[in-house]
């Protein structure tokens, strides 16, 4: 019972994008490390500054 409450949380998680910032961290680690000019991963405010600047990027109205 307690797996399978995990596992939906997992994926709640992962459809309201809560785990978005993870999920950066994880692709930086696994695709960014191994060049040697590849700078640092951004921080957690920085991270979700950039990502609320790309949801309203376009927006011009309100309705």
């Amino acid at each position: 019972m307690l797996k399978k409450l995990k596992h939906l949380w997992h994926i709640v998680r992962r459809l309201s994008g809560d785990d978005a910032y993870e999920q950066y961290l994880k692709h930086h680690a696994e695709f960014h490390t191994a060049s040697v000019d590849v700078p640092p991963a951004l921080t957690r405010k920085a991270f979700y500054k950039l990502w609320q600047d790309k949801q309203w990027d376009g927006v011009k109205r309100c309705c």
